[in-house]
């Protein structure tokens, strides 16, 4: 009989006990036991930080039979009961720096009952304090303080910089008292999505080691690709006899393609937990994990500055940029990367320093990012992507551009005029998420010897060099003018593919190679000219 899926399960004990399917991370837990004492660890949401958490949390607790069958029982680890305070920070409330004050202080109370300790009408940080000395009196053993998704009272806010702030300082006081600790304190695991340790935040604990980028805590959340075969070969196999699953020639490689590619050391690959155990219960292929919900920030910021999608694929990021995060000054790359909408696909040295290339993970973020961004850029534009894609695609496939610029066209006129940016980057940016959407490979501002093509598209035989030119066009203007206008600008596109020798890196693939020009004067107003 198949184990179940412990979807949205985030108690070890439950999983155990109710003989759910478990991905062992209990050595990751040993060797952190041993490492130190005080861990930060950032993931993306649903990744199983909570999981591992509460796992942590058993461990300390004592019961070694609990762990019956996983690595950690046949250890060498003691399994001495220490007392544990557990605070998740999504089960508190954060609206004001009063309310997140008030909610902390509801929690701490409930752990003072809890323990038949006498709760005083003190600051929040100041009984939390209070809570761990009284328990190291009370237990005769040094505490376990776990604290999950830490950040969540200021990403919440993030679109709010005044409330965001408020709670960063209320945050910086509550969890400065675990500085002055150390000798009532046994181990400390904070986890949230986002690394705010260069703001702050934790700037009495600085002892905090940061294993987010370690590769030796690579894997300690995720599915492993590994495990696909030899934890879910039953699921697999029950899937072979799904007649809606006879299309695909690996379902294995189908599933790798949507769900795995996260990485934090371009090294070893995950799958995403939340993602694929749905997939597995529901048999369909669909956003999981996307659909539980997208920072609407992040959308924001795309919107405001669409330039900024286009540089996604094989973005190179040092690891003190990704640490980076400020709430005054937000850095997009290194957003996208905490938030598990980029992941690491290599990393090389340079100059004796890890260089980290990013790019998204897996077909799931790929494509719901790009239908996110296109709906976001068109003002929820209505694009019937089945039939733009068997229509774009026989365009591209014959050379002929026609039909796709009769879709692009319905599409940019759907752009509200309130949404209406005149910058390159905007056409630019709608073009790329449409194309992205539809299933075509397409890179962005692709580096050539003399300077960076706008887009590129490959097909089997085919590559199109494209360029993109906005041009103002003046209030009234007539036809004539608007066709002086778009010709000018078609000249000038197809003058710098060809000065800058755009297409000669393609040369010798053996692909016919095409020039491929537009101009857009605004909303549906769009030319374009093609060169072979």
């Amino acid at each position: 009989m198949m184990k179940k899926l412990p979807i949205g399960i985030q108690s070890f004990a439950k999983i155990i006990e109710g003989d759910y399917l478990y991905i062992d991370k209990t050595q990751y837990i040993y060797n952190l036991l041993n490492d130190a004492s005080y861990y930060f660890l950032s993931r993306p949401r649903r990744f199983g930080k909570s999981l591992l958490l509460d796992t942590i949390g058993e461990i300390f607790g004592g019961d070694r039979e609990l762990f019956k069958g996983l690595w950690i029982y046949n250890s060498d680890y003691r399994f001495v009961k220490h007392p544990v305070i557990r605070l998740d920070m999504s089960n508190i409330l954060s609206n004001s720096p009063d309310v997140l004050e008030h909610s902390l202080s509801n929690y701490l109370k409930r752990c003072y009952e809890s323990e038949n300790f006498t709760y005083e009408d003190n600051f929040a940080a100041d009984n939390f304090l209070n809570l761990i000395i009284l328990l190291n009196k009370k237990y005769s053993q040094r505490v376990v303080v776990l604290i999950d998704e830490y950040d969540k009272p200021i990403l919440d806010h993030i679109g709010d910089v005044k409330t965001a702030g408020d709670n960063r300082q209320s945050l910086r006081s509550f969890y400065g008292i675990l500085k002055s600790m150390d000798r009532y304190l046994k181990f400390i695991f904070v986890t949230g999505v986002s690394k705010f340790t260069k703001t702050s935040i934790f700037s009495g604990l600085n002892n905090l080691l940061d294993v987010t980028m370690m590769k030796d805590y690579a894997g300690i959340c995720g599915i492993p690709t590994k495990c696909l075969c030899e934890v879910f070969t039953e699921y697999i196999d029950r899937l072979s006899l799904n007649e809606s699953f006879k299309q695909y020639e690996n379902i294995k490689d189908e599933i790798l393609a949507w769900y795995d590619g996260y990485s934090w050391d371009g090294l070893e690959t995950l799958l995403n937990p939340f993602s694929l155990l749905l997939f597995f219960r529901q048999e369909k292929f669909k956003s999981h994990w996307y659909s539980t919900g997208t920072p609407r920030f992040l959308i924001d910021i795309i919107k405001n500055k669409p330039e900024s999608y286009l540089k996604l694929r094989n973005y190179e990021i040092i690891e003190e940029m990704l640490d980076a995060f400020d709430i005054e000054n937000i850095e997009f790359e290194p957003l996208l990367f905490q938030t598990g909408y980029l992941t690491v696909k290599n990393v090389f040295d340079k100059r004796g320093s890890p260089v980290y290339v990013l790019d998204m993970p897996n077909y799931e973020v790929r494509n719901a990012f790009s239908l996110q961004v296109l709906s976001a850029l068109s003002g929820g534009g209505d694009v019937n992507t089945s039939r733009a894609q068997m229509e774009i695609g026989a365009a591209l496939e014959s050379g002929d551009l026609q039909k796709m610029l009769a879709i692009m066209r319905g599409l940019f006129a759907s752009i509200p005029y309130e949404l209406h940016v005149n910058e390159d980057a905007y056409y630019h940016s709608i073009f790329f998420a449409a194309m992205t959407l539809l299933g075509f490979n397409m890179d962005a501002e692709v580096s050539a010897s003399r300077g960076r093509i706008d887009a590129v598209l490959e097909l089997a035989d085919k590559a199109y060099i494209m360029e993109f030119k906005y041009v103002k066009c003046p209030k009234g203007a007539g036809d004539d003018e608007k066709r002086k206008l778009f010709d000018d600008a078609l000249d000038k596109a197809i003058e710098q593919i060809n000065d800058k020798g755009y297409g000669d890196k393609y040369k010798g693939s053996g692909k016919t190679i095409y020039k491929a020009a537009f101009a857009f004067l605004g909303r549906d107003e769009i030319e374009f000219r093609v060169e072979s």
